[in-house]
């Protein structure tokens, strides 16, 4: 048994939120400069570099890559030979990212009520998914997400019948509906299987993926690649005035499902697709 304190769960927390919301990661760098080299029109070339040019800005400068810090995604992967201590984790988690944003001086952007809308100050509760794992370590992934591309996510519960034609229209229908809103180019994140809720998680955390990690299944994985292909003929483009590059990825995670039922959820990201992991 290998005991942690969770003041180190907190720590790791704080220097994520900070780091994922002031640097892009190395994968979507090199999905922008792969996306600059590949677009054909001016207009989208001209977008592209202007993003770079603002990431580039925002390291140098220590601010935020986007104005919007979003809302604190974790998922949490702790080994079954882990012992927490010092206090609850799911607290230790929500410390962290309070001092991640009051100390990052990031926008709080989080009401403590849906409908009553008071700020809670801090950016916190963060929203956590936590799993059992084997071994004696703990895996961290935080994906700070901005609610722009946020309120484009969609859920449809298909009939098995309509098959990978009615996936693939469910997708297509969900990006093109997106449009501009989700400050493309895009990165797609797709569930599909489980139940209502269990579809949405996995395209959340499709997200997390790498910009170039492809799926191990051969079926997914190009289905992920043909994706990829009718979004970028869609016209929306960068910035969503138009060009051939809206998506710099799609990717696509499974899950066993009911006889009765296809899930397929949609959860679509704005070109910086905040994501950084960190284990102890």
């Amino acid at each position: 048994m290998r005991e942690i304190k969770v003041s180190e769960i907190t720590g790791a927390i704080r220097d994520m939120c900070i780091e994922a919301n002031l640097r892009l990661s190395g994968d979507m760098k090199e999905a922008l400069l792969a996306a600059e080299n590949e677009e054909t029109s001016e207009n989208g070339k001209h977008i592209l570099r202007k993003l770079q040019e603002n990431l580039d800005i925002a390291c140098a400068d220590e601010i935020p890559i986007c104005q919007d810090t979003g809302m604190a995604v974790v998922f949490l992967e702790a080994g079954q030979d882990v012992h927490f201590a010092g206090g609850p984790l799911e607290d230790a988690v929500n410390e962290g990212v309070r001092l991640g944003y009051t100390e990052g001086f990031l926008r709080k952007s989080v009401v403590d009520d849906p409908l009553l809308r008071k700020n809670t100050g801090d950016n916190t509760p963060a929203v956590i998914h936590e799993r059992i794992v084997e071994g004696d370590r703990v895996k961290i992934t935080l994906a700070p997400k901005g609610f722009g591309s946020e309120n484009m996510s969609r859920i449809f519960m298909l009939k098995p019948a309509e098959g990978i034609e009615g996936v693939k229209n469910a997708i297509l229908t969900a990006v093109k509906d997106a449009g501009p809103n989700a400050c493309p180019p895009m990165v797609v994140g797709v569930g599909i299987g489980g139940d209502f809720e269990k579809a949405a998680i996995l395209a959340k955390e499709a997200l997390t993926r790498k910009a170039d990690d492809a799926s191990e299944l051969p079926h997914i994985r190009a289905l992920e690649e043909e994706l990829k292909g009718l979004i970028n003929q869609t016209g929306i483009g960068p910035g969503g005035l138009g060009g051939r590059i809206t998506c710099l990825a799609v990717k696509i995670n499974t899950y066993p499902t009911h006889i009765a039922g296809l899930p397929v959820a949609v959860n679509i990201c704005c070109h910086v697709n905040r994501h950084i992991t960190r284990e102890l």
